[in-house]
Formats: structure tokens, sequence, C-alpha cells
């Protein structure tokens, strides 16, 4: 995978220098934590080294990904969206950590529109649903009493043949492992390569300060899940899975949805039980509910639910 650009402490103060003034809220779901910026009218330029210094967890606010909050309207990839879908009206700019673009973040989508709620942007009370815009997509957004459900689209193979013959396309060291383990990689909006472990002892002494090699790497890079089926793997109809994640571009983090989406999606195939549609994922952050929805052509969309919080607010001295 291609190695992360070195840690520049100098650079990251003068990124900061440049951010005087700006405000910004810090937000998580399951752990998994953001720094969301308001720009409604899409006036604030943030460069990948604005957006790393200030997810540094020893220089800025830190967070596994900052969230630019800001009408449809103001960018390109909002606009296209809107052509398709109009009534995304709000577009979650997602940046991972390092500054690179991401196409999606599941646990960032519920905090994205726990912000628009509970600021006043739009009006969503218990049971009613918001279709927002991001690169992956629009993904409509269900309030519920303790938390949001997101329809995450589809998944996917991320290569259809080779997984369907052999039920893993690739092989994955980490440090922690003795030997290279076989990994199923899957789209679900943006791409995850899903690893089985035998126990939870396995999947503890993972050290996920180092990334992951995983081989062949997918053309955009992958996250990479490390997961645990529980025995029994049922538990009153609902599959239950224990994960850690090690996100590109960011490093292992508290949660990830996308990736507890892709964890229950491997773990249901290589079940081979398509009737399980209900699934809880546990990650260090809590656990999220995964469903999945059959449709009339095949395929299958998948919900995630989960919490979502806003811790502080603040401004960039």
């Amino acid at each position: 995978m291609t190695p992360p650009i070195a840690r520049d402490p100098d650079r990251l103060r003068t990124a900061l220098d440049q951010l005087s003034g700006l405000a910004y809220t810090k937000g998580h779901g399951t752990g998994n934590d953001f720094v969301l910026v308001p720009d409604l009218d899409g006036e604030t330029e943030l460069s990948p080294d604005h957006v790393e210094a200030l997810c540094d967890r020893h220089l800025g606010v830190g967070a596994d990904g900052l969230i630019r909050v800001v009408g449809s309207t103001h960018l390109i990839e909002g606009r296209d969206l809107l052509a398709e879908h109009p009534e995304a009206t709000w577009f979650m700019d997602y940046r991972n950590a390092d500054g690179s673009v991401a196409e999606m973040c599941g646990n960032g989508v519920r905090v994205f529109v726990h912000y628009l709620a509970t600021r006043g942007l739009v009006d969503l009370a218990p049971g009613q649903t918001l279709t927002i815009g991001t690169r992956a997509g629009a993904r409509a957004v269900t309030r519920l009493e303790d938390g949001y459900s997101t329809d995450m689209g589809p998944w996917d193979y991320l290569d259809p043949e080779l997984a369907k013959e052999r039920a893993s396309d690739s092989l994955v060291l980490a440090a922690g492992l003795e030997d290279p383990r076989p990994a199923l990689s899957l789209s679900l909006g943006n791409p995850h390569t899903v690893v089985a472990l035998p126990d939870e002892g396995d999947l503890q002494w993972l050290d996920l300060t180092k990334e992951p090699n995983v081989d062949p790497v997918p053309p955009n890079g992958t996250n990479v899940e490390f997961v645990v089926p529980a025995d029994p793997l049922f538990h009153e109809g609902v599959g239950r899975v224990q994960m850690r994640v090690h996100e590109r571009g960011v490093g292992e983090t508290q949660s990830c949805g996308t990736g507890a989406c892709a964890a229950a999606t491997a773990v249901r195939l290589w079940a081979g039980d398509r009737d399980a549609l209900q699934w809880r994922v546990g990650v260090p952050g809590g656990t999220v509910g995964v469903e999945f929805l059959p449709q009339p052509d095949g395929s299958e969309r998948v919900l995630l639910s989960g919490p979502a919080a806003l811790v502080f607010d603040g401004t960039m001295a």
C-alpha cells in the first residue's frame, strides 16, 4: 500500500496558523471521531495540509477525519448529484485524517445529519428521512429515537469473478499475525478488505499501528477489517461479529461504519446464509446494527444504524 506522508510538525503548525478564527465542532459515532467545519456558503478552502493539521491529535483538534458541512450547489460533485437527487441539498465533504479525499464514511454520515438536525439546519423528527450527498452518491438517513439509520446503497465485490470463485481475492499480513490470511474485498461506496480470525485473542494481539500489507492492493487502496464471528454466530436470529479496522489514510479507528457493513457482508457470505438479514457488529467504540434488504434485481441494499454525538464547539485561535 502507498506509504503515508511523513508527519512534519512545522508544516502542520503553519497550516494551523492559517486557520485562525475557523469555527468547528467535534463529534463522533461509536468512537469514530470527526472535526466538522460549517461552510454553508462554500467559501472555506481547506487544503490537505489544513485537514491533516486539524485532525492531528497532538497539534490540532484531533480526529479520524474531517467533515465540511456545505450546500450541494457549492461543489462540482454536489451539483452533479442534484441533477438526479434534487432533494440532496446538503453535501458531506469528507476527508481522511491525512488530508486525502474519501468517497464515504458510514459513521460520519450519522454525525453529519445529527449536526444538521441539532443546529436547526434541517427539520428532522424521529421517523423522518433526509437525503444527503456524498461522493459515493446520495444517502437516505432516517432519524431514530436513539440514533440514525443510513441506507448505504448496494454492496458489491471489488473483484466479482475472483471472489465468487474462491470466496477470497487477496492475502493480508498484519503485525501480530505469523502468516498472511485470505481476505475478501468488498465495496460499500469505498473499498474494504475483510480478514477472518479464529478467536478474540488473535484480534486483540493485532498491532494496527502498522499498516497491514494487502496483496494485491485494490486500485484506490483499501480499509482492512479483521473480524471474529461469535460462537454461536446467531443469537435470536441476529448475526454477531467483533471487528477491528485499519482505515486507509488514518490508521486504526474505534469504529468504521462502512467497514462494519463489509464485515457483516463477508461473514454472511462465508457462512452461506443469505437469509440472515440482521447483524450486530461490535467495535472498540461500541456496537452498530447492519441490515440487508434484498432487491428485485438480486442485489442487496445495506442499512447501517447507530448513535451519533456532538462533543464540543470551538474556534481556532
